[in-house]
């Protein structure tokens, strides 16, 4: 799937940039086309937008699943010339137009090591802020094809929007589901993303095609076996929090590995004690 888009369901692609694994998932309407989130730099969207056109012609709005770098800041390149809407949840909006210099050296501090070539162009990207903002849900008509874009609850951060295109059973989940590694705790609220998943799992069938914010299409016993292991870990924090327990303990016996799940520990103990 790395470098060119993939139909994944009826007009609906997906396109796997090979770095991080992220996916853009393309549907495309009558005359009319969606690209659900936009890559991390310029030159990543640049090639993004090459392997589209390979497959519709028509003019694509933009869609932010959330505002971490590797999602969004490819928006300047796919919807600046000529000037395309981008649609994101409210608070991710808010913070690509209020705090672009704080996301831009995040940025460059999580890639900075592993990925340093690419957390120099991070550190001078150009980041254009969505037009459009959603609180709860939106319907958009993406030539003749409904789509609707909803933020089902605070997950991976408190932004987070799926991307749900009902004709072809297909749900983009962003990164409130990954397969190609553990969830991402950093900005998260662990205790309240089991019931995020949970609400996801209300709207699909046994042949959903889940596309992941990284890594290969899910279906949806997949997202129910990754929802048990966020409620067992929302478990193991309330009862080492209640516990009096070293958030190091809570993470050492979680289903995921001790580093993620550190992270998530710590998250959630300081949303228990009110300042998350």
């Amino acid at each position: 799937m790395t470098g060119r888009f993939v139909e994944v369901a009826d007009r609906v692609h997906v396109y796997r940039e090979p770095l991080l694994r992220v996916n853009v998932t393309l549907v495309v309407g009558d005359d009319a086309a969606l690209l659900v989130d936009t890559l991390s730099t310029a030159g990543q969207a640049a090639a993004l937008a090459e392997a589209a056109r390979a497959v519709t012609p028509h003019p694509w709005t933009l869609v932010n699943t959330h505002h971490h770098f590797d999602h969004c800041f490819g928006n300047a390149t796919l919807a600046a010339d000529p000037p395309r809407p981008v649609y994101a949840h409210e608070r991710a909006a808010a913070a690509l137009r209020e705090e672009p210099d704080r996301l831009r050296r995040e940025a460059y501090e999580e890639m900075r090591e592993e990925h340093p070539a690419l957390a120099g162009e991070l550190a001078d990207t150009e980041l254009l802020a969505p037009t459009h903002t959603v609180h709860f849900e939106t319907v958009l008509d993406i030539g003749g094809r409904r789509v609707v874009l909803r933020h089902p609850g605070r997950g991976h951060t408190d932004a987070d929007l799926v991307v749900h295109v009902p004709d072809a059973d297909v749900l983009v989940a962003g990164d409130l589901v990954e397969q190609s590694g553990p969830p991402a705790f950093e900005e998260s609220y662990p205790l309240q993303w089991p019931d995020t998943v949970a609400e996801l799992l209300r709207t699909l069938t046994p042949a959903t095609v889940v596309v992941p914010g990284h890594g290969e299409t899910v279906d949806a016993a997949f997202v129910r076996a990754q929802h048990a292991q966020l409620a067992e870990l929302a478990w193991l924090i309330r009862a080492g929090h209640t516990g009096g327990a070293p958030p190091e303990r809570v993470a050492a016996e979680a289903p995921f590995a001790a580093r993620p799940a550190l992270h998530a520990a710590r998250r959630g103990y300081a949303e228990l004690d009110g300042t998350p």
